[in-house]
């Protein structure tokens, strides 16, 4: 008896063919570089608060809170911070002890390992000693040429310059950390940032994660201060946004993340044992 024949999987479709909310999606990147100075209209922060909204939530708890700052005084207290946490951070080393595992440095090991970060742009005088840069030995010439300065200035002078920055915070009595109310707040509000990220592209728009100031209690507390933030809330991450230039000028030490892990290396069929397998052209186009 003659078996039909297995029915076959329709190819990935071409990128042109994507409905736009993933097109949108697939371009997300970070701006790591300034913005213009134009003020973000308020009918595009209260669309992006839309799209937060639109997020699921754990029994539609709706767990996240945010806070929109445009006030200059806030945003340039806040660039302080950073800046000052970047420099203490890079001086002392907790920066690339702590991220180290996360570096590549050379497009060749990126797209073996298809994570972490390609650092491809660094000062002159440092390019001929890439690798070593974020060695022991790199880091004490960092300091003696004044690198971490430079890097606490190019961070603050990116929070100054951006006409709004957005704090993001969790209900406490919801964010309970130790129990699964925890995981199930930080999930929700994981999903409407994303919602913000993916909804600032089509607005001609960037987003950047404003993070230094975390890597320090006490910084971090100060802009809880600063906020007046409340008992009842979690301060939980600080993003700076605007509008995007035409061209684009990368600060002095950047790196490109948009590698992304092959199918058969984050996604497995039936059991954690089978990888996934994919179509390899498609995979590398995604990347």
């Amino acid at each position: 008896m003659t078996r039909p024949p297995a029915p076959r999987t329709p190819p990935d479709p071409a990128p042109a063919d994507l409905p736009a909310v993933v097109r949108a999606m697939l371009a997300r990147r970070t701006t790591n570089g300034p913005f213009l100075p134009d003020p973000v209209s308020r009918g595009h922060q209260h669309l992006l608060m839309r799209a937060a909204q639109a997020a699921p939530s754990h029994f539609n708890s709706q767990p996240w809170r945010f806070v929109l700052i445009e006030n200059p005084d806030t945003i340039a207290r806040i660039a302080d911070i950073s800046g000052e946490s970047m420099t203490e951070l890079i001086e002392a080393g907790v920066f690339f002890e702590r991220y180290r595992r996360y570096f590549r440095f050379s497009a060749a090991e990126m797209d073996e390992r298809r994570d972490g970060i390609h650092i491809d742009h660094l000062p002159g005088p440092l390019r001929p000693f890439t690798r070593q840069v974020f060695s022991d030995a790199g880091l004490k010439l960092l300091r003696q040429l004044g690198v971490a300065r430079k890097l606490g200035e190019d961070n603050r002078k990116l929070v100054a310059g951006s006409p709004l920055l957005l704090a993001a915070l969790l209900d406490r009595t919801e964010y309970r950390p130790g129990e699964l109310s925890a995981f199930y707040s930080v999930f929700g509000l994981g999903a409407a940032v994303e919602n913000i990220w993916n909804t600032v592209g089509s607005l001609g728009m960037g987003i950047q994660f404003v993070s230094t100031p975390m890597e320090i209690p006490r910084q971090w507390q100060a802009i809880r201060d600063l906020l007046r933030v409340p008992e009842n809330l979690e301060l939980m991450a600080v993003y700076r946004l605007g509008y995007l230039p035409e061209g684009e000028r990368r600060p002095t030490i950047d790196w490109s993340s948009r590698h992304r892990k092959r199918l058969s290396q984050f996604v497995s069929r039936e059991t954690c044992d089978v990888p996934e397998r994919g179509e390899p052209e498609a995979e590398e186009a995604r990347g």
